[in-house]
């Protein structure tokens, strides 16, 4: 069974930015105008997810959020990760601005496969990269079952 990343919103997000491609961008439609948004969240941090022999490895870019506030749980199977990044306070001056950088909560849920042993789960923060270890069961040996007369 491989990891599966949990998007509830993630349809209607498409839906609406291929709206918006199309010139159609009226506001009442837009997810981000949705007060339910709240609880999904306001930004998407790029996500990596390798198998290897013994692990397998999620990668998040998260520049700017300090690792002390990402929260991570693991709840029947499901392994979320959510936080923050606080916004720059900013002077406008005159002239123009222009501000690409998105703040705000973030929020991802990822299924976990049965081989991944959800107890010895590690995560480390360093450089707005955070690494989650997941690793996978130990494999049980095959044991030899004696036959009795």
């Amino acid at each position: 069974m491989a990891l599966t990343n949990y998007e509830p919103w993630g349809l209607l997000d498409r839906f609406n930015q291929q709206l918006n491609q199309l010139g159609y961008s009226d506001k009442s439609l837009s997810i981000d105008n949705d007060a339910s948004n709240i609880a999904t969240s306001h930004w998407r941090p790029a996500v990596d997810i390798k198998e290897e022999v013994d692990r397998f490895l999620i990668t998040a870019d998260l520049p700017g959020v300090d690792p002390k506030d990402i929260e991570i749980t693991m709840d029947n199977g499901i392994l979320t990760i959510k936080g923050e990044r606080q916004s720059e306070v900013r002077d406008e001056k005159e002239g123009y601005k222009r501000v690409e950088r998105v703040s705000g909560a973030f929020y991802r849920r990822f299924s976990l496969p049965d081989t991944a042993d959800a107890e010895r789960i590690e995560a480390t923060g360093k450089d707005g990269v955070l690494e989650v270890t997941l690793p996978k069961h130990e494999k049980v040996q095959p044991r030899k079952i004696e036959v009795k007369r």
